[in-house]
């Protein structure tokens, strides 16, 4: 019996942008169960909701006062238990966050460790005194700005805190920590949840003797970096091989519950796939991981290969789960406008190239309209981040901004009231309702790969063989039990002409801007051209060579 997580297509929901019912401006619960048919036309296997957990709301719900309850912003268990049960009757799987590498400082747990050095849980978080001079033990730094370390008068001692200073770290060394995490996940699997996204999954654990991080390596030619954070290799504040044991015992945990799944999010920039195949091998961790590889800047055929092939390529048994766009980066449309002939024929490409990689896959909300990212003004920030850095980093909400469903003015059927954030009119005209309508939407073609992707078995499991071209087209053989595909890609907006011999037939209707001669394809500036190759064929041969092409030119 086949995973049902193993090649899985999962739709994320930031809850707070997807529908709102009661006009408060905010998305809930019950407006993503009134969204759910949406979602579920489209063709996917599972929703992740981003946290929806009691908070403060500083860091939108990342900074959890109680693990145990639904934020009142958006609604109570008992409606997260009927969205659970439709989202079942659709045949959607519930992935719910989990933030287990820090709290709120308003959490109880917090409250009461601050007290004092002897309390029940004074070793809950991470403590440590400071240097004779008064200053933090240590150089680490916080993701968000800043150094990672506040000060608390109560203890006479500095906290740790990757993210804000409202959120501190917990401390996983301790036992109790690690039992009051998994007794956390257990009251959620226990309420029908199909799985979890575990946030940052890589800091749990920190360096017990605090060593200072060294430098990064960074190239001459790059610019200055604009958070501090980024002039470090983490070697010591996160990454810890303590993390694996803990693993363990989280999927312990999860197999006491059949058909639920793990997917850790990786953030380590200097061995995140290393992390990725560690943390997902050997069937007794992580189901799968992600990581920000393909959430970044980079786009042509040696930067998507080579992570593949160094994934998969580590010996391990792991699995991946790629994603282009998420509620932390710049949407990709935007991110890789450099590369696009038009945004639309982008916007597919990038659909068709995510569906046909080997691996579970993440489709973050609004990709599937195309939206680009909003541009926020500074006045309408939200976002800690994007606040501190600003203008050279704008922060995260501008691909945060709410869903526009219906056609019109913003907010776009979104709410009645004011929107959180505000809906921008280039996503009021790419509004759900539209595209429905229109057979040649983004929303359409979507619903068209998803479909592909479920009808070739070769696309949800199979594996994956790199085809030698070079820049900028990207080839590449799926494996099937009855039939291969070979996905052909140019990633740049100039056309180009491809060599291939053996192709079984012509190129399948789902492909864009291709067309086939006798030896020749052409592919139109983000142009891609999928065959259907017969398992035990001669096999289909793809040559692009750059070089030889301006020779004879």
């Amino acid at each position: 019996m086949r995973e049902w997580w193993r090649g899985a297509v999962i739709y994320q929901i930031y809850p707070r942008s997807f529908q709102d019912t009661n006009g408060d401006g905010v998305g809930d619960l019950a407006g993503i169960m009134q969204r759910l048919d949406h979602v579920a036309r489209l063709g996917v296997d599972a929703v992740w909701l981003s946290p929806i957990f009691e908070s403060p709301q500083e860091d939108m719900g990342y900074d959890v006062s109680n693990y145990k309850d639904v934020d009142r912003l958006f609604g109570t268990l008992e409606d997260f238990d009927s969205l659970v049960r439709r989202a079942h009757d659709l045949g959607l799987k519930v992935i719910i966050d989990q933030v287990l590498s820090h709290t709120s400082d308003k959490h109880p747990w917090f409250r009461e460790s601050r007290v004092s050095r002897t309390n029940a849980r004074a070793d809950w978080y991470v403590w440590a005194d400071p240097r004779k001079d008064g200053s933090p033990p240590n150089n680490w730094p916080s993701v968000f700005g800043g150094r990672a370390w506040e000060w608390n008068p109560s203890r006479g001692q500095y906290y740790l805190h990757n993210f804000l200073a409202s959120q501190p770290d917990l401390n996983f060394h301790n036992p109790a920590v690690q039992e009051a995490a998994l007794d956390v996940m257990r009251f959620w699997l226990e309420r029908g949840v199909d799985g979890f996204r575990l946030d940052t999954v890589n800091y749990f654990f920190h360096d017990r003797a605090l060593r200072n991080n060294p430098a990064a390596r960074r190239p001459r030619h790059l610019p200055y970096a604009v958070n501090p954070y980024d002039m470090q290799e983490h070697r010591y504040s996160k990454s810890q091989p303590e993390n694996v044991a803990f693993l363990r015992r989280v999927r312990a945990l999860l197999d006491q519950f059949p058909d639920t799944t793990s997917v850790g999010e990786v953030g380590d920039s200097h061995k995140g796939l290393a992390l990725m195949s560690e943390y997902t091998s050997g069937g007794d961790k992580l189901h799968m991981c992600y990581s920000f590889e393909m959430l970044g800047e980079p786009f042509s055929a040696e930067h998507f290969r080579t992570r593949v092939q160094r994934f998969f390529g580590a010996g391990g048994d792991g699995w991946p789960c790629w994603s282009f766009s998420n509620h932390d980066v710049q949407r990709h449309v935007t991110r890789w406008a450099a590369h696009a002939a038009d945004p639309a024929a982008l916007g597919r490409q990038a659909a068709m190239l995510l569906l046909t990689l080997r691996g579970s896959v993440c489709v973050y909300q609004g990709e599937e309209l195309g939206l680009p990212e909003a541009d926020i003004l500074f006045e309408e920030l939200t976002d800690p981040p994007g606040i501190r850095f600003w203008p050279e980093y704008k922060g995260r909400d501008g691909c945060r901004t709410p869903m526009p469903w219906e056609p019109g003015d913003p907010p776009n059927g979104f709410t009645t009231g004011r929107p959180w954030l505000p809906v921008k009119p280039e996503h009021a005209a790419l509004n759900v309702a539209a595209q429905d309508a229109d057979p040649g939407s983004m929303l359409n073609f979507y619903r068209q790969a998803l479909a592909f992707r479920r009808e070739h078995a070769a696309l949800i499991d199979g594996d994956i063989e790199f085809l030698r071209t070079s820049e900028p087209v990207l080839a590449f053989r799926r494996s099937g039990p009855d039939a291969n595909l070979v996905c052909i890609f140019n990633l740049s907006p100039q056309p180009v002409r491809v060599t291939v011999t053996g192709a079984p037939g012509d190129v399948l209707p789902l492909s864009q801007g291709a067309r086939l001669g006798r030896t020749r394809l052409t592919l139109a500036g983000n142009g891609f051209a999928v065959f259907s190759e017969p398992r035990g064929a001669g096999g289909m041969q793809v040559k692009f060579n750059r070089r030889r092409r301006r020779a004879a030119a």
